[in-house]
């Protein structure tokens, strides 16, 4: 006699998009959307732009993806460059089209600033946003957090302190800036956990398209790189086997963050449906035959 396994878990997922700014992005974007909608997302996100430059483009993104697709689409939406106001305005604009998810965050700075600067008749942080956000009434409100110190940090119990006033402030959940090892997570919930967080928090998982690329993303958002990851692309690299080892290691990652007791996946999809799919196939995810259809 055997003992019984207990199949692993398949986990909910949610994607982010990032509204196109050329026709050949657009081309781009909704070929993504339409190879990963049949995967059934939770919800799927739309990112704006450094200081807001691609607020106009961001909300039509979301209306086209909502009406087109059927998703549930979660709008960011900063507070960079911007009057309470406008930032309100644009927030009841999506609840005009049918969106009822915001993710809210401070933003980077404008391009060419060192730092984020406030408006002057802005709100000063994402706390203030949320805040305002929470007032409306309208939205289930996600927000930022980093497993490893922001890079305005002094510390990463920093991080974990920002995540609790953003929670309190109103906030329902948070998705994680990308990692490549799940301890680096797993340390990061313990001590949320110890702070009293009892949110859900989100990994955000991203597919490597371009391993020099993700390098530079890694140094901008304060994300360390493993030098065991490192010596395994440049190996990966020689062999010209980058696309095996980067599906196989985003894999592992989900893998591990499932088998401690994670149960929603974030991907960053960079507008590129493949890796993310083949990802998700290996953890057992598939189409869904009427989304699939539509789509």
């Amino acid at each position: 006699m055997t003992a019984a396994t207990t199949a692993p878990k398949t986990p909910r997922i949610s994607f982010e998009f990032f509204p196109p700014q050329s026709l050949e992005a657009s081309f781009r974007l909704w070929d993504t959307v339409r190879a990963l909608a049949p995967l059934a997302p939770s919800f799927s996100s739309v990112t704006y732009g450094a200081g807001g430059t691609t607020r106009d483009l961001t909300h039509e993104a979301v209306a086209t993806i909502h009406k087109n697709y059927g998703l549930n689409v979660a709008a960011h939406l900063t507070c960079v460059d911007a009057t309470r106001e406008e930032t309100l305005k644009i927030a009841n604009s999506y609840a005009e089209v049918g969106v009822k998810e915001i993710v809210a965050l401070r933003g980077d700075a404008p391009k060419g600033a060192d730092k984020f600067t406030r408006h002057p008749e802005g709100f000063a942080d994402a706390c203030e946003l949320i805040e305002a956000l929470a007032d409306i009434g309208k939205f289930k409100i996600r927000v930022g957090a980093y497993p490893e110190p922001h890079p305005d940090a002094p510390n990463a119990q920093a991080d974990v302190d920002w995540l609790k006033r953003k929670i309190d402030a109103g906030a329902d959940s948070a998705i994680t800036q990308f990692f490549f090892e799940a301890d680096t997570f797993f340390r990061f919930r313990d001590r949320c956990e110890k702070a009293g967080i009892d949110a859900p928090i989100i990994p955000g998982i991203l597919p490597i398209q371009s391993w020099a690329g993700t390098q530079r993303f890694a140094a901008r958002c304060g994300t360390s790189v493993p030098s065991w990851v490192a010596d395994a692309f440049e190996k990966a690299e020689r062999d010209d086997r980058t696309e095996l080892l980067a599906t196989s290691l985003c894999t592992e990652l989900c893998s591990e963050l499932i088998d401690g007791g994670v149960e929603d996946l974030h991907f960053y999809t960079l507008n590129r449906p493949e890796r993310t799919r083949d990802v998700c196939h290996a953890l057992g995810i598939t189409p869904e035959a009427s989304l699939e259809n539509v789509a």
